[in-house]
């Protein structure tokens, strides 16, 4: 009765927009993957790589396929506590960012081992960061969630892949909303171009544009937008790192 229950939740949630933050709380449930050292999060279907290098860290989740929103909601952050379980929860609650995608098992029933399967709101946490709000041995705790502001140090991170003709940005370390929604790109003798989502929150220009200083623009959810003007110099090549602006 009680997983039939959170698939009730999990329909009535899918009314709820998962862009704004400061909102009440939101039932949902959650894992954990990736072993003790989170090593087995590195990757993921938002193309941040290795996390710890990245500035992530093991505070991360792969999100169900109503959370994940075809990719939209990499880089959003949300607060998390296990709730309504004396054996299994721990006190407080953690904030982890969004950096992969947890896949449905069609195979299996929502309510034994389909976790992730719309419209069913999952978490599926590190370990690490899972094992500070529950028990390891819980397996799968209930949560409430809600959309937090992202806390980053330094600025937004642009690295710049691909060759002549396709510019692939992969953008990471944004603050704010966190989940990138727009992104246009300025060579130093071009104009503004907008650019389109390659996969994550890797993002494409086909213009050829070495030899030219870069600038960013960055649009989240929340429909703010941050300039990083000239981040890269005219001599950048690819595969560098630059980093541009913050949101406040």
């Amino acid at each position: 009765m009680a997983f039939l229950g959170v698939l009730l939740v999990g329909l009535l949630c899918l009314c709820l927009s998962v862009d704004g933050y400061g909102d009440g709380w939101i039932d949902a449930h959650a894992t954990f993957y990736g072993g003790g050292d989170a090593s087995g999060t590195m990757g993921g279907a938002c193309g941040y790589g290795n996390l710890y290098s990245q500035g992530y860290g093991t505070n991360t989740a792969a999100l169900s396929t109503s959370l994940f929103n075809s990719g939209l909601s990499c880089g959003a952050c949300f607060e998390i506590k296990c709730v309504n379980d004396l054996q299994w929860c721990n006190p407080g609650s953690i904030v982890v960012t969004a950096t992969d995608f947890c896949p449905p098992n069609n195979a299996l029933p929502n309510n034994a081992g389909g976790w992730c399967n719309p419209p069913l709101h999952h978490f599926d946490l590190s370990q690490p960061v899972f094992q500070q709000i529950a028990q390891y041995s819980s397996g799968i705790v209930p949560v409430v969630y809600r959309r937090v502001p992202c806390q980053k140090k330094g600025g937004i991170r642009f690295t710049v892949n691909g060759h002549s003709y396709f510019n692939l940005v992969l953008i990471t370390n944004v603050g704010g909303a966190g989940d990138v929604r727009s992104v246009s790109i300025k060579g130093s003798r071009t104009g503004w171009q907008p650019m389109s989502r390659n996969w994550g929150q890797n993002w494409q220009s086909n213009s050829n544009l070495n030899g030219q200083s870069l600038s960013f623009s960055v649009t989240t959810s929340d429909g703010r937008t941050v300039f990083s003007n000239d981040v890269a110099p005219p001599n950048w090549s690819f595969g560098q790192t630059f980093a541009g602006r913050q949101f406040a």
